[in-house]
């Protein structure tokens, strides 16, 4: 059948009822992006972006800022 075996059929039959029919395109569509930005990490393709809070250059604080007073 398909060239599957029975493991393969069981294998699948878990994943259904782990993550339920709805959720399965979410989690092959997510699973698709991750291996795609993984092999475009590998190749050096594309720079990370920053992230919000690293977006605007902050002048570093003053450690009397930071630490708490003695």
């Amino acid at each position: 059948m398909f060239g599957l075996s029975i493991g393969h059929l069981v294998i699948v039959l878990v994943v259904v009822l782990l993550f339920g029919s709805r959720r399965l395109p979410e989690l092959g569509s997510a699973l698709g992006k991750g291996m795609r930005a993984f092999k475009k990490g590998l190749s050096g393709e594309e720079e990370l972006e920053a992230s919000e809070g690293h977006k605007e250059l902050k002048k570093p604080k003053d450690p009397d800022e930071v630490l708490p007073p003695k």
